[in-house]
């Protein structure tokens, strides 16, 4: 059964949340609406649904002109397996000692494992971010590998935002005496986290939370860390910067991402007034990733 999509832009948080309001309450009803900043700095927000029968364009007309959004794109969504698609598309992820990769690779790994100090850690292809093909979750596996290699240990770790929760598996599985926590605000990134931890055998070392950023009381009671992962976005990394200095460990280190390049520096200068000091920026593509130290 083909399913729809129709998306649109305007100016302003407010209308946009106003107009998704709106469109929940059309008829056919969608399955799904959603609200997204486009964080490029131009104010333009994003409203997005998604519907199980074709809606009306006329409809989707007038709520364009009503709330003052641009013409919305309506597309039918193709029959298309996407797990299976992607785990067929993506090949293994090399980033420094790290290997990830999909059970349908599964037969590169006893190869990869002849190379010393090699990890390999399976991901697959799900709901959840983070199956390390993305700019940003490479960019922090090898800011991490860089680190370990200089000879960093981080005794006590946070992956804020976890989604598949590969950074935390990383920390844990090169260092096993680490305490790490991987936490994520949705419950089926939670879940998806551990699924994962399961699957390659750190039950017991990783503790998945459900958590907004560093509100849960076992983060509390674990810092300061040593080392937190933040792979979020833009707006949420810039909120988060006092509490991120808040719960480093003096000395300790923040990798970040989930940020464009043009957006690095706004993102650098919110933890540069923070308290933190800038040890290293990569970009990969359109996507940039930060290592900062708590002074």
């Amino acid at each position: 059964m083909p399913t729809y999509s129709a998306l649109t832009t305007l100016t302003g948080e407010d209308a946009a949340e106003a107009l998704a309001e709106a469109m929940e309450k059309m008829d056919p009803e969608p399955t799904g609406v959603g609200v997204f900043e486009i964080e490029d700095g131009s104010g333009l927000w994003e409203v997005g649904a998604y519907f199980l029968e074709k809606p009306s364009e006329m409809v989707l007309d007038l709520l364009a002109m009503a709330f003052d959004a641009k013409p919305f794109a309506l597309s039918e969504i193709p029959e298309i397996d996407w797990v299976a698609k992607v785990r067929r598309e993506l090949s293994p992820v090399d980033a420094g000692r790290f290997f990830v990769f999909g059970s349908h690779d599964a037969d590169k790994v006893p190869e990869v494992l002849q190379q010393p100090g090699r990890v390999a850690l399976q991901i697959e292809a799900t709901v959840a971010f983070g199956t390390g093909h993305h700019g940003t979750t490479l960019g922090c596996l090898r800011a991490f590998d860089r680190l370990f290699e200089a000879g960093f240990r981080p005794a006590c770790v946070a992956d804020i935002g976890c989604g598949t929760a590969v950074l935390a598996m990383a920390a844990a599985s090169v260092c096993p005496d680490a305490t790490v926590i991987a936490s994520d605000i949705d419950q089926v990134a939670v879940d998806v986290a551990v699924a994962n931890v399961a699957i390659n055998g750190l039950e017991g070392r990783i503790a998945c939370l459900e958590a907004a950023g560093f509100a849960h009381p076992k983060i509390a009671a674990t810092a300061p860390f040593d080392l937190i992962f933040a792979n979020i976005l833009k707006g949420p990394l810039i909120e988060l910067a006092p509490d991120v200095a808040r719960h480093l460990a003096p000395g300790g280190l923040a990798i970040l991402s989930g940020l464009l390049v043009v957006q690095a520096e706004a993102v650098t200068a919110a933890y540069l007034d923070a308290g933190h000091e800038l040890q290293s920026r990569d970009d990969i593509g359109e996507w940039s990733t930060l290592v900062l130290r708590r002074k």
